[in-house]
């Protein structure tokens, strides 16, 4: 199976984390191809220098249910680079949000500033799947209470 990566230094502005969760990268499947999506690797972390007082940082993936946030299209990039391009979409870098389906989170983690983590699927079930249906996919999405500088969340995925 093709696998693809995407985060927040493929395009665009990296936007500062708030109080509210605020997307950092999107997959997503269109009507031109409508497949169903598998997340296999989550990598997350703060991207820029530390709040001056210890803080958490809450990372999480969020179901999506339409691409009506304004994001940076980002060219995934195939991990073998034998693989064609990938059929879904990214975007990354949220001006505005795009719409959830209510709170459905399907993975979140709580780190500190200074923490950063990987997590893997541990097999092809565990992966994070998302519906063969045009402008439905996962965003990887942060906030912080204090930290107010500028995280990175890589998405890797196949189908």
């Amino acid at each position: 199976m093709p696998r693809f990566h995407a985060d927040g230094r493929f395009a665009g502005s990296q936007q500062p984390l708030t109080t509210t969760m605020k997307t950092q990268t999107l997959i997503y499947t269109t009507s031109n191809s409508l497949i169903r999506g598998r997340c296999v690797e989550i990598a997350v972390g703060a991207d820029g220098a530390p709040n001056s007082t210890d803080c958490q940082i809450v990372y999480a993936i969020q179901r999506y249910t339409t691409t009506s946030g304004t994001g940076t299209a980002a060219t995934p990039n195939p991990k073998d680079p034998a693989d064609a391009a990938t059929i879904h979409l990214s975007k990354v870098n949220f001006t505005a949000e795009p719409t959830y389906s209510g709170t459905l989170i399907v993975w979140s983690r709580a780190l500190n500033q200074r923490a950063s983590m990987q997590w893997v699927a541990p097999d092809q079930d565990a992966g994070l799947r998302w519906a063969a249906t045009a402008d439905v996919g996962l965003g990887a999405v942060a906030l912080s209470p204090t930290y107010t500088g500028n995280v990175l969340a890589g998405l890797d995925w196949e189908y």
